[in-house]
């Protein structure tokens, strides 16, 4: 560890925890909307009952790491810089309903690459590069003008434990402990318990060590090393820009997260013998899934997050924007599967 840069530790920190997200989406089928899509039309609740105990046992393990000292959320951007509602809001509708134009979300879709899908790798290059257009590019003066950050901003560091801790006088950590609980009973109430356990807890455990190693590097490394944890929207732009300029632009948590996930389907793809390369043949297809990478883009950007960086990575730090770009994710989710499945007159021409 002493002949590696704290840029080069983060990175295999994402990579480990990459691996096991991404083994976790192929072979226990872990996918935020295809556990919303169960929940809304195949009248089962198992996926999402095992979402709700992967965010429960998060949620219990990052406590642990604020109260062993490891973790200080104060010092976290998505906690320290607030958010605007209204952008929170309209961003988590917008990556939700991009989300089932697409079929799938940037996680699941570095998921599917590793699996041969050809599909998925222009739904990945099309999410990264709409991501990083917003955030720097020619979207981002159109972003900015229709959305002031400073609306809604919380100025001082708050957490929902936080907030309640305040108005109780409850610990915070305790509360936080409390809050994971209650999502783990949710989640242990599926009819597949024991895969709901397996699959939710190598989850949790790629979402904490992903902000424990990299508090940790932070803490005791000179590089200047950004405290974060798992996200597939803006390090898809991230992975892609280092691909292009490694030799100026140093390796971190963020592309090994990504190339972890890519790994990890494919170990799993090989184990279940399903590994076979597959490619568009459909141009309406097509369309629809470069609309919707298109949509999950800037959506993330404004949510500050994606399904996985805000549903999971930012909810288990506790974070104020969390529930409320979950609860406009599966708003949006539900939106774009209904216009898939009934259709909208004069939006047909989005339908595969």
């Amino acid at each position: 560890m002493d002949g590696l840069s704290g840029f080069e530790i983060t990175a295999l920190g994402g990579l480990l925890g990459g691996v096991l997200l991404g083994y976790a989406a192929r072979v226990g089928r872990f996918c935020t909307l295809g556990a919303i899509e169960d929940a809304l039309y195949g009248d089962s609740f198992d996926r999402l009952r095992m979402w709700a105990l992967a965010l429960g046992l998060s949620i219990i393990g990052c406590a642990g790491l604020v109260a062993s000292g490891v973790l200080d959320r104060a010092d976290l951007f998505i906690v320290r810089d607030g958010f605007s509602p209204i952008a929170a809001s309209l961003g988590g509708v917008l990556f939700g309903y991009g989300m089932a134009l697409a079929g799938t979300c940037g996680y699941g879709a570095l998921a599917r690459l590793g699996t041969g899908d050809m599909r998925a790798f222009v739904l990945v290059m099309i999410l990264g590069i709409s991501t990083y257009a917003s955030l720097f590019g020619p979207l981002a003066p159109l972003r900015l003008a229709l959305f002031s950050m400073e609306f809604g901003r919380i100025n001082a560091p708050v957490t929902m434990d936080g907030l309640v801790s305040n108005l109780t006088g409850v610990s915070s950590i305790l509360v936080a402990s409390l809050i994971g609980a209650g999502f783990c009973v949710l989640g242990a109430w599926s009819g597949q318990r024991r895969k709901a356990a397996l699959w939710g807890s190598l989850v949790a455990v790629g979402i904490v060590t992903g902000w424990g190693i990299t508090a940790w590097v932070a803490q005791t490394s000179f590089d200047p090393v950004g405290v974060r944890s798992h996200n597939f929207s803006a390090p898809v732009g991230e992975s892609i820009a280092w691909v292009m300029m490694s030799s100026v632009r140093p390796v971190g948590f963020a592309t090994g997260s990504v190339i972890g996930v890519v790994i990890g389907s494919a170990l799993g793809s090989w184990r279940l013998s399903q590994f076979r390369w597959e490619a568009c043949e459909d141009p309406r297809e097509l369309k629809r899934q470069v609309a919707g990478a298109v949509f999950m883009g800037f959506g993330a950007t404004l949510a500050l997050g994606c399904s996985v960086g805000q549903g999971l990575s930012a909810f288990a730090v506790l974070t104020l924007s969390a529930p409320i770009v979950c609860v406009s994710i599966f708003v949006g989710a539900a939106v774009g599967l209904r216009h898939l499945i009934f259709g909208w007159p004069g939006f047909r021409s989005l339908q595969g």
